[in-house]
């Protein structure tokens, strides 16, 4: 045997397959581990565990990082918290196909859905590509972690349709041809295909998706299983629980059908809706048992995010009106709000997010008229004043010039018991944490820390072994992520060293760190030591070194 690249000793090995742990050495040579247990020849790099945990390299399967990577190849901060492999494209929204005409029609649809300011993206994303393989020949220079990337549902029929992707369902014609472009995709190495059905465009139309029917949705399965690869993410409607359940009756009834592997994103507990989320994973289970290959994503935190006029919002960006007063400037915003027309349209749109604005926690004013609201729910303000939920907090938004900040916490997934359960059901998979999109609103990164630091060491609810298969192994094989997730010789070296009494994923800052001088929220973690991508240390000590080792998933 030739001498090792990378041997880490001294390590409390935890495999990803729920084996209980053990006192270990692992060997690296090149990309691929060749010992495990024992790792007798000395290696060209050497690194001393001190009896930390070593497991392998974490997955996020619910990203957004499309834009960043086109300015930062690291996916920052995703892999200080031990992500090795990530997934991105989901939601139907990817940044190929596209031709060059339809360049700014993409950027609006990913701002739209992903709450990003349009010039931001235009400052970003060259769009130095057209086809799909051109996409991936950009993208796979200089990647810090392995990417994974889904081919957008809405971008092949805005190639294929143009304008009248939002508004009837496809040809014949054009269903092949979109199915020629998504096995063009998966040949260049696309990891699947998205489809979303909740969210809004800039000016509050469906989006492309949901324009298709079940026939063309079942047309591009039928590629991927004659391809033998790809999983499908759907995001279905499910504002109303009814609206979830038939998303998951749909798509259970397709996945049954086709023998695609499909992952709805994402069941929450809800506050309002106790029971929500057992009967959506209920109708899951039904199909499972039917031996539909379906599964459901959840997020391991509480849902908790600031609302503000002037920057955007998760919520009321599912407002037709608001998503059309967030495509403009803010002295128009402004402007709008203040009309009674405007109002009328957004209080008619409003009753189903009511229960969620009306928990918004006033955060940050600028006004002394608003200073005495510091504090106080929404709702209670309202109460007060005699006013409805949507009324007060326009008002006050206009009283700062729209720079009210809200907070909204508590509200969505904050049961500890309940995703707990979630967090181990064999039909969910953790994921749906959404880093890279949203980021005036909040740090999506940090899901993985955060599972040790409040589930395994907090709360005592899940054993160490336990969560690091759930963030390794079981998306590795559920997701036919091939050699990864899984400590064994012949297995790709993806791995990370963390301190199990201290992984945290650290406190949310405000950074300034995207072009054009556009701000977001992030998180560094604590208690990683150093996280390893195809056998080369990536971040050590929560600082990126200069190896550039990240694969096309």
């Amino acid at each position: 045997m030739s001498q090792p690249s990378l041997v880490i000793r001294n390590a409390r090995i935890v495999d990803g397959t729920g084996a209980p742990a053990y006192a270990g050495e692992v060997a690296v040579s090149g990309d691929r581990i060749v010992a495990v247990g024992k790792a007798t020849e000395a290696g060209e790099i050497e690194i001393d565990a001190k009896g930390q945990v070593l497991a392998p390299g974490f997955i996020d399967i619910h990203t957004h990082y499309d834009p960043q990577l086109c300015w930062d190849k690291l996916a920052m901060p995703t892999p200080e918290h031990g992500v090795t492999s990530l997934i991105m494209g989901n939601c139907s929204i990817s940044l190929a196909p596209v031709k060059p005409a339809d360049t700014k029609r993409v950027m609006n649809l990913f701002g739209s859905v992903e709450d990003m300011a349009g010039d931001l993206l235009e400052a970003t994303v060259p769009f130095a590509w057209e086809t799909f393989p051109q996409y991936i020949d950009f993208l796979k220079k200089d990647l810090g972690p392995n990417v994974g990337v889904f081919v957008g549902h809405s971008m092949l029929r805005l190639y294929v349709m143009g304008a009248a992707s939002q508004e009837r369902h496809a040809t014949d014609a054009e269903i092949e041809k979109m199915r020629e472009l998504l096995r063009e995709a998966i040949r260049a190495g696309a990891f699947g295909l998205s489809f979303t059905f909740g969210h809004l465009d800039e000016l509050g139309r469906q989006l492309p998706c949901h324009f298709s029917d079940r026939r063309e949705r079942l047309a591009l399965l039928s590629v991927l299983k004659e391809e033998g690869r790809g999983v499908v993410e759907i995001s279905p409607k499910q504002v109303a629980v009814q609206e979830g359940v038939a998303g998951i009756d749909e798509w259970g009834s397709i996945a049954l059908e086709s023998g695609v592997v499909c992952s709805v994103s994402p069941i929450l507990q809800m506050k309002d809706t106790p029971e929500r989320w057992r009967t959506l994973l209920t109708r899951v289970d039904n199909w499972r048992a039917r031996g539909a290959p379906l599964f459901a994503q959840t997020q391991v935190r509480p849902l908790e995010f600031t609302l503000s006029i002037a920057v955007g919002s998760t919520v009321l960006s599912k407002l037709p009106t608001f998503r059309r007063i967030f495509n403009l400037p803010v002295a128009d915003r402004i402007r709008d709000l203040n009309k009674p027309e405007i109002r009328g349209a957004i209080e008619t749109e409003a009753p189903p997010f009511l229960k969620i604005v009306g928990e918004a926690v006033v955060k940050e004013v600028k006004s002394a008229r608003n200073k005495p609201f510091l504090g106080r729910k929404v709702k209670a303000i309202a109460k007060k004043e005699g006013k409805t939920i949507m009324a007060t907090l326009i008002d006050i938004s206009l009283a700062d010039e729209l720079e009210t900040v809200f907070s909204i916490d508590d509200v969505i997934h904050a049961d500890v018991g309940i995703v707990s359960v979630m967090l181990s059901h064999p039909a969910i998979h953790i994921g749906s944490g959404d880093a890279g999109a949203h980021i005036t609103q909040f740090a999506g990164a940090g899901d993985t820390s955060y599972l040790f630091e409040k589930f395994v060491r907090g709360e005592g609810l899940m054993t160490m072994e336990r969560a690091v298969q759930r963030l390794t192994y079981d998306l590795a094989r559920d997701w036919s992520i091939t050699d990864r997730g899984h400590i064994a010789v012949g297995k790709f070296a993806d791995l990370v060293i963390f301190d199990p009494d201290t992984i945290a994923r650290g406190k949310e800052e405000w950074v300034s760190d995207v072009p054009g001088g556009y701000g977001r929220y992030t998180r560094h973690p604590k208690g990683i030591d150093k996280v390893i991508v195809n056998g080369e240390v990536l971040v050590d000590k929560g600082r990126y070194t200069n190896s550039r080792n990240g694969r096309i998933l």
